[in-house]
């Protein structure tokens, strides 16, 4: 093979003076075709960690704490120094405006569908609960309490938003588009549901939507929604023409005590991810209560410690929710990107999951207390009526109408068989692999021979599925 002997190249030692001289690069000629002169070595970059202290400087000027000023006296820090940060409220539980720059930003006809996907999320809470209870389902969540949360984030994202929930978030669902039929659909495990009956009740989860499907473990989705953040910023960059979007990502005050909120917290600010964390603060991690949970200023000033923008709400105040999403939306866009977050204190009403007596660890009156003395779904019912928008008879009149809506698509759902059992085989792999379809064979052998001990009608084409 001919040989082509390219220049030679020159490097220098870290002297700068005493020159070697590299050995010859030897390519075959289609090789050499294809080389390309070494481009340049790009300008020295100036590191964060490069920071320096100036002589007689007043502050720190260290990486970790820029601004921080030269004291001379021996001091430790406490928490009882600070105030606790504010809480902000627009409407108070009469339903009056006590937020002077607040103007409702929405046409009442759309303030009343709102009101009515709050009310939907929680007449169904109820009957689905009930449905539990007689054995007609195998488990629910109820988010009672926590509605406005929900619903008014939700309204103030848009439909290209990415969203991660954790297990309370049915108004997101439903203000985005889920029909009752979805979430029956998915409660009762049947065909129709997208997830094949693979995952618990109450994971719903929607591609159409944006909404990731929900999954059990704690804090889970909050490193995954930093991650994803960060994917549509980079797809940004490499396309301005793509619409800005965000992230936002809900969960409770008891998944902040996981690890995974810590991370996801810490890769989102200094990689200015631009997702808004929502925190549900509702009292309770399942039977464990807030004060013992942690010390400290509740979740919102973990933002404040990890660089992060960040607003305590009043979870019950429909409209301060709203207000402090729209906020969080803009402020997550800025600069290119970076998180927000925001905790919405409110309390949860009903037992954390079916599986809970709530009653155990707390008192039935506190719970009756906060039933009646500050209400989501009460409280913008009074701005509403205040308004002149809504009154006695349009709630009975819609009170009724989603109880029928709801209790149809329940009858239709659980009316529906199961999947085929075959599709507990698929989606595994593009083709089902050998020792699955054996399995798959094995498993029809077995119903075959005792079929009084297996009830496959309940599914689609029965044991006939597994034959195919």
């Amino acid at each position: 093979m001919k040989r082509i002997r390219l220049p030679t190249q020159r490097a220098s030692t870290a002297q700068g003076r005493r020159v070697a001289l590299q050995q010859p690069l030897l390519l075959s000629p289609a090789a050499a075709c294809t080389a390309k002169t070494p481009a340049l070595a790009p300008p020295a970059r100036r590191h964060a960690g490069s920071l320096s202290q100036r002589p007689d400087a007043k502050h720190v000027s260290f990486p970790g704490a820029i601004k921080s000023a030269f004291s001379n006296t021996l001091r430790f820090e406490q928490p009882s120094t600070y105030p606790a940060l504010a809480t902000y409220r627009a409407v108070d539980q009469h339903g009056v405006a006590v937020d002077p720059s607040f103007v409702p930003d929405l046409a009442d006809d759309a303030v009343v569908e709102l009101y009515r996907d709050m009310l939907t999320v929680s007449i169904m809470d109820l009957i689905m609960f009930d449905a539990q209870r007689q054995g007609r389902l195998s488990f629910y969540m109820v988010s009672a309490g926590e509605e406005a949360v929900s619903v008014a984030t939700a309204s103030a994202l848009e439909k290209e938003d990415v969203i991660f929930c954790q297990y309370r978030e049915q108004g997101v669902f439903r203000q985005r588009g889920f029909t009752l039929a979805d979430f029956m659909n998915q409660l009762f495990a049947n065909r129709k549901d997208p997830g094949k009956g693979r995952n618990m009740p109450v994971h719903y989860g929607s591609k159409e939507l944006n909404i990731h499907t929900i999954s059990s473990p704690l804090a889970t989705q909050l490193p995954q929604a930093s991650g994803a953040a960060y994917a549509l910023k980079i797809q940004r960059m490499q396309d301005p023409s793509i619409p800005p979007r965000v992230v936002a990502a809900y969960f409770g005050e008891g998944a902040a005590s996981e690890g995974d909120f810590h991370a996801a917290l810490n890769i989102a600010a200094t990689r200015s991810c631009p997702v808004i964390f929502i925190c549900r603060n509702n009292g309770y991690a399942i039977s464990t209560p807030t004060l013992e949970q942690y010390r400290g200023d509740g979740i919102a000033s973990r933002g404040l410690g990890y660089g992060i923008e960040t607003i305590r709400v009043d979870g019950n105040d429909f409209w301060a929710v709203r207000e402090a999403t729209k906020k969080a939306r803009e402020l997550a866009l800025q600069d290119g990107g970076k998180p927000v977050l925001i905790e919405a204190m409110t309390y949860r009403v009903s037992h954390h999951s079916t599986s809970d007596d709530s009653f155990a660890y707390r008192a039935r009156v506190e719970v009756e207390d906060w039933k009646r003395r500050d209400n989501p779904i009460a409280r913008l019912r009074k701005w509403m009526e205040a308004k002149g928008c809504w009154d006695e008879a349009k709630e009975k009149e819609a009170r009724e109408s989603i109880r029928r809506e709801v209790l149809k698509a329940f009858s239709e759902a659980e009316r529906e068989k199961k999947p085929p059992i075959r599709s507990m085989f698929e989606d595994i792999y593009e083709d089902l692999t050998p020792d699955l379809q054996e399995q798959m064979k094995a498993l029809k052998r077995q119903i075959e021979q005792y079929p009084d001990e297996y009830d496959v009608g309940e599914f689609v084409e029965g044991a006939g599925s597994l034959g195919r």
